[in-house]
């Protein structure tokens, strides 16, 4: 499987937490922030090794703005700035 680094923000909701990637659009969620971080880890984990099956994973990573280094390794877009604003 391959190995890639992603962002993961975590947002309480009621009694849960939600921990989100943003680069894959993945979520999932658990009762306490590290069980939250540690199903969304299993949920990219089975999404990517999915898509490594159905031969999509190149084609997805490329989507989500992944880029390949000169050793071959996926590197995410980075977060450059994060902000809570209201009007």
């Amino acid at each position: 499987m391959v190995k890639i680094e992603f962002d993961i923000f975590v947002f309480k909701e009621d009694e849960n937490y939600v921990a989100y990637c943003p680069e894959l659009d993945i979520s999932s969620c658990g009762s306490t922030i590290e069980q939250s971080k540690e199903m969304l880890k299993t949920a990219i984990r089975l999404f990517l090794e999915e898509a490594e099956k159905m031969n999509t994973l190149e084609d997805i990573l490329d989507e989500a703005n992944y880029k390949k280094d000169a050793k071959g390794k996926w590197v995410p877009p980075k977060l450059v700035a994060t902000e809570f604003a209201g009007l």
